[in-house]
Parts: C-alpha cells; structure tokens; sequence
C-alpha cells in the first residue's frame, strides 16, 4: 500500500495542512495519509499547545476522511523529533508498505541537510507539494536525493499557523482558516489565547 507521511507540529493544523496531504493523496495515488504530529522537531521551538492538545487537534481535523489517519509515535517517544528515526520505526512495524514523506515544496532545498538523508532517500520517496508554478529546480540537489523527490502544485492559501496563534491572541478570528472541527475544539479547550463562546 502506498502511504504518505505528513510530519509537523500541527500547532494548530489549518486547511493549508489538509490540502497538502489531500494534493499530495491525490497527485500520487496515496491509498492513505497518516499524520504523526512531532514532539519538538529540529528546526523549531518546542510547540506552544502540548502534545496530547495537539493530538486532538490532528484527530478532530481528520475524523470525516476515511483516507487519514493519526499515529502518536512521535508525542509518545519524546524528545527531538527526527523523521529517520521515525522512519525506521514505521518500516520496522509495517515492512510492506510504500512510504512517501511530504513536506512542503520549499523544504526540499533543505533536504541535503536533514539528519541521515542518504539513508531517508534509500528509504522513501519525498512528495513536495507547493504553489502552482513552483520555479523549484531539482537539479540544485545531488542526484540521488532529486531522483527521490515528486512534486505537485496545490491552491494558493497563504496561511500559518504562527499567523493563526497570533490572531488568536489578539483576539483575531481564526475561523476558517481552520478546519470547523478544530476551531471548536480550540473554543472549547481555550487553546492558544481564544475565549469560549466568543466572537472570534
């Protein structure tokens, strides 16, 4: 089965997140598309809603799509979050699935410098998923990781979750910018700043 996997700290996840693994679910066949919200990732701050909130986050966002799952692994684990670590992990416990790892289309360039890269490249394929007209040039990367990266264009939503925990502290409406869901989730859990009931 071909599976991709959508990494991040999902704090929170927005419609921006959803319709990366929905372009990238669909652009390349994935049967399934499983969200592992990290503990800390390497390249951030440690997040600003705990792992168990943020868990909850990813499974209110997905819970109609019979396509997406949620795994804690990486919550559970602790610690810095790196995807070859997890990616052993995942091939360990299930050895006949096809792992694509999606990111969005401006972290490819970074791919050189991710912990084991050679490793991940034998291991998986990258799905990078960007703007429509995305002038990202493979051959900027060395051989055996570009011959490992897809991409595909999805709409243009300029969207962040930094933006949305902004907005929610100043009182800002962060409605549709994430998934209804999650926006009552957020409401009810008065996550990030937001006040139940309120207007925003």
């Amino acid at each position: 089965m071909k599976v991709g996997i959508m990494g991040g700290t999902f704090d929170p996840i927005h419609i921006g997140h959803m319709l990366v693994a929905e372009t990238a679910r669909d652009a390349f066949g994935l049967e399934q598309v499983w969200f592992m919200p990290s503990h800390i990732p390497p390249h951030k701050h440690a997040a600003g809603a705990s792992g168990e909130a943020r868990l909850a986050l990813v499974s209110e966002a997905i819970k109609n799509n019979g396509s997406f799952r949620i795994l804690d692994w990486e919550i559970v684990r602790g610690g810095v979050s790196y995807t070859i670590e997890t990616v052993r992990q995942l091939q360990e416990r299930y050895p006949t699935e096809d792992f694509y790892f999606i990111i969005g289309a401006d972290m490819v360039q970074y791919l050189p410098k991710w912990k084991d890269i050679d490793e991940l490249v034998r291991r998986l394929t990258f799905v990078g998923v960007g703007r429509p007209g995305n002038s990202l040039n493979l051959g900027t990367l060395p051989v055996n990781i570009a011959e490992k990266v897809l991409l595909a264009d999805m709409p243009m939503v300029d969207i962040s979750s930094t933006m949305i925990r902004e907005r929610a502290a100043s009182g800002k409406s962060i409605r549709y910018m994430v998934p209804e869901a999650v926006y009552d989730y957020v409401q009810r859990s008065e996550l990030y700043g937001v006040q139940p009931r309120s207007a925003n």
